[in-house]
């Protein structure tokens, strides 16, 4: 169990990371890729962003380091509300349905992931 989370959080950790960056120092790209995006500030991209660029070292950071392991599931937990929120407040309003399979996927992993490490830390 404990092999399969860490593969998890590696997955999860690379697509925030690389989701997270291009949000904080490519902002303008991201605007002009990102159909929620559009028509948001610049600074609201940038929150997203650093949001999930965190939630994704929060995934291995803490237990690879063993300082406050518990910090990991709360991470996975910050990673499940943004992608609640992504699919609520900006996906189902817009009708963009088509984005919603990818945000199930992620919203999923990371429930994996609060289950999982909730219980192995306990």
């Amino acid at each position: 169990m404990n092999i399969i989370l860490w593969v998890v959080q590696i997955l999860l950790a690379v697509m925030y990371g690389m989701a997270g960056s291009m949000k904080i120092f490519r902002t303008a790209k991201a605007k002009e890729k990102l159909p929620w995006a559009k028509n948001r500030s610049h600074a609201f991209v940038r929150f997203v962003g650093t949001a999930e660029f965190l939630g994704a070292l929060g995934l291995f950071l803490p237990l690879l380091t063993g300082i406050v392991p518990w910090l990991t599931p709360l991470a996975a937990v910050g990673l499940t509300m943004i992608q609640l929120l992504a699919i609520f407040t900006e996906h189902l309003p817009k009708k963009e349905y088509n984005a919603i399979p990818v945000n199930i996927v992620l919203l999923a992993l990371s429930i994996f992931v609060v289950a999982g490490r909730w219980v192995l830390l306990s």
